[in-house]
């Protein structure tokens, strides 16, 4: 363990299980309503969370309401399983679920998106039917509920479901409200909320609008978005509902490239000079209007239904290029439900299909010296993916403390890209898969509930992934690469969740979530050349054991602590020779650390609430990780790192309903210099790998917001 890490954490670590040891009586009752109360949808099916055989995590918006909520890393970061970074302090994160996504650090079209990550914003695919996520509809400020399936879920969920993050923006009121806060931080850090929930007859509507700018502390990394979400629900028959959901957002962000060590040593905040010449940046512009339906048949069926329509705008100065997309993605789902007793169990039996589509012309430009768009067409093509599946599952509840899951389903995957200057390398490719799950959950008592399960994985590669390399492939040009091939794999886990409460002595509550896994990943890509092109490795390995615990302390003491300790393999790979830059050499990999993977993640906090003054709340926290390798060959290493953050809160409310809340935070507070994030097998120059992105130093943030209810 990186030592200033270990330091970070033992306070946690002390409060959360030392105080354990000395707590006498359990509240067995408390603890079991506790856990059963929380209410996930893992499944496809909403269950409490002891009943729900997989690992699932829920992420509260008082667990990162202190912080600028800028990034969604604010959140997840918080999440075991879950390795996510911020690359220069914006809302651009890599994140990556136990090992998916981890391709995603790069060049090359990275910027701005995850990959073998499935994202749902109320209940809506933000993950494009290829499996590439975009964040520009996601701001924290506007979410009012996170919940992540950190086991592999294709079996209910389809491609690129390494996990599963649902995101919420339906705030949950009784009376109508409207809201405004104001944050100003370091490196020009502004931040413009703006939120209403009202009714209309049985209907609940409400709308978020955030306005956010950042200079960036890096050289050529500010960036500016303007986000809006919002929707309605109303009542259809006796317990049915309708939604409607509406999100639109403007995003513009400049990236300041990789640094070598050298120039991360010398000079951290300067920008890598090619990116700053070329005025690299996205500039992205979309919308997205859904609609969802829930309706019970009788007392035991129910159906539900959704439809989306996404189109986007995208433009981008890359690699010496200036490009346009515009995209339209649009999709739905529809299932099944009924509920039925056999052989003296009872069984929640859901069957349903997905659909999404995506397609839309692609034109680069040559880049004028000023960075914008040049006269000259050098690329003129339309790329499209589909992915459609069928899937059904049952839960059965064996007894009142066992409930068993099966499932299965089929994927129908495809991409095709058509060039409208060169016909002649026009190329599909589909791929049909059927991919299992089951799982067993027990409900011990005394609120402790254990599970296992073993859930399989299907992904086509994300579409500049599929972009054949500029030599050593036989037979003739294509657009689509041969040596790409569908990405399967297997997942076999199990857990434990506690929940106690304790009367007298230091310990009031305590909440476990621990979980150990297995994952056998087959034709997982791998960038090269920071992402030109993409080789497979036969075989990958990643075990792991995750570890979340919270508790409630007397005298208003809290605390948190959650771990990831992980060993990722390449099991079988071998690279060929004209990678290598050698005709005829090659490489074997086996047995060396996957790319972009620490082994150790680790994120702690402790907070106050003083009995005598409720309004006023205090925290400090940590989170880190220890070294990982940049590059499969194991030569290129990324040092470990570990940042402080604090905060403190004041919040009164008057007796006419108004309620102000004051923030003063701050993140990195011992000013560490870090890596941020870096690029996989990246590019060298003069022998020295251009690797590196520099994380944010030292910054404040104040806020101020009111509320009113009425």
């Amino acid at each position: 363990m990186h030592p200033s890490l270990r330091a970070a954490l033992a306070p946690s670590v002390l409060f959360c299980l030392a105080s354990a040891l000395n707590a006498q009586t359990t509240a067995a009752d408390s603890a079991r309503q506790r856990l059963d109360s929380v209410v996930v949808t893992a499944t496809r099916e909403s269950r409490s969370l002891s009943e729900t055989p997989f690992a699932v995590s829920v992420v509260a918006p008082s667990q990162w309401g202190s912080r600028s909520g800028f990034g969604l890393d604010q959140a997840l970061g918080q999440v075991p399983g879950v390795f996510v970074q911020s690359r220069y302090g914006s809302s651009d994160i890599r994140l990556t679920i136990r090992g998916y996504g981890a391709r995603g650090a790069g060049d090359r079209s990275n910027a701005g998106t995850s990959r073998g990550v499935r994202i749902l914003l109320d209940g809506i695919p933000e993950t494009e039917p290829d499996g590439r996520t975009a964040f520009d509809h996601v701001d924290l400020a506007t979410i009012e509920r996170v919940e992540v399936l950190r086991s592999n879920g294709s079996a209910a969920w389809g491609n690129a479901a390494g996990g599963i993050v649902s995101l919420s923006t339906m705030p949950d009121f009784a009376r109508d409200f409207s809201e405004v806060a104001q944050q100003s931080g370091s490196f020009g850090l502004r931040r413009t909320i703006a939120r209403v929930g009202f009714g209309i007859g049985n209907a609940k509507t409400w709308l978020s609008m955030t306005r956010t700018t950042f200079d960036g502390w890096r050289e050529h990394s500010d960036a500016s978005r303007t986000q809006l979400v919002g929707g309605a629900v109303a009542p259809v028959g006796e317990r049915g509902r309708l939604g409607v959901q509406l999100a639109a957002a403007s995003n513009l962000f400049r990236i300041p490239g990789p640094l070598t060590p050298a120039q991360y040593a010398a000079d951290p905040q300067e920008a890598n000079p090619t990116y700053l010449a070329r005025d690299e940046r996205r500039f992205n512009r979309l919308m997205r209007l859904g609609v969802t339906l829930e309706r019970p048949i009788g007392a035991s069926q129910d159906v539900s239904a959704m439809l989306f329509i996404n189109p986007k705008y995208l433009q981008r100065s890359e690699r010496n290029t200036f490009r346009d997309f515009t995209r339209y993605h649009v999709g739905g789902s529809g299932s099944w439900g009924v509920r039925f007793t056999a052989a003296g169990a009872e069984h929640r039996l859901r069957a349903g299909g997905d659909f999404a589509f995506q397609d839309g012309s692609i034109q680069f430009y040559d880049l004028t010296p000023e960075g914008t768009r040049g006269t000259t067409l050098r690329t003129n093509k339309g790329e499209g993916a589909q992915n459609a599946g069928a899937f059904v599952q049952d839960e059965i509840a064996l007894s009142d403390r066992l409930t068993l899951v099966l499932g299965a389903r089929y994927d129908d995957l495809a991409y095709f890209y058509r060039d409208f200057i060169t016909p002649s390398i026009d190329a599909s490719r589909r791929f049909q898969r059927v991919t299992p799950r089951g799982g067993v959950s027990w409900r011990v008592g005394r609120g402790t509930s254990l599970y296992a399960s073993y859930g399989g994985g299907v992904e086509i590669p994300a579409g500049n992934e599929t972009d054949p390399p500029t030599t050593g492939l036989p037979g003739p040009a294509t657009a689509i690469s041969p040596l790409i091939d569908p990405i399967r794999s297997s997942t076999i886990e199990g857990g434990v969740r506690r929940h106690s409460v304790f009367s007298g002595g230091l310990l009031r509550t305590l909440s476990l979530d621990a979980a150990v896994y297995r994952t056998i990943v087959n034709g997982e890509p791998v960038p090269y050349s920071s992402g030109r092109f993409y080789l497979t490795a036969g075989e990958v390995e990643r075990m792991g054991l995750e570890l979340g615990v919270s508790s409630a302390l007397a005298g208003g003491f809290s605390a948190r602590l959650t771990g990831t300790f992980s060993d990722n393999t390449y099991e079988r790979y071998r690279i060929d020779s004209t990678y290598l830059g050698a005709p005829g050499a090659s490489a074997v990999l086996d047995g060396n650390a996957v790319v972009g993977l620490p082994g150790l993640v680790m994120n702690g906090s402790i907070g106050w609430r003083p009995p005598a003054a409720q309004w006023l709340s205090l925290e400090v926290g940590a989170q880190g990780n220890d070294s990982y390798w940049a590059d499969d060959r194991n030569a290129v290493r990324v040092p470990g790192n570990t940042v402080w953050r604090a905060s403190v809160a004041a919040e009164r409310t008057s007796v006419r309903g108004l309620t102000t809340r004051f923030v003063v935070s701050g993140e990195n507070l011992l000013d560490r210099r870090y890596v941020g994030s870096a690029f996989i097998n990246p590019d060298y120059v003069g022998g020295a790998p251009l690797a590196y992105e520099a994380g944010l130093p030292r910054a404040l943030l104040v806020s101020l917001s009111f509320r009113r209810s009425r």
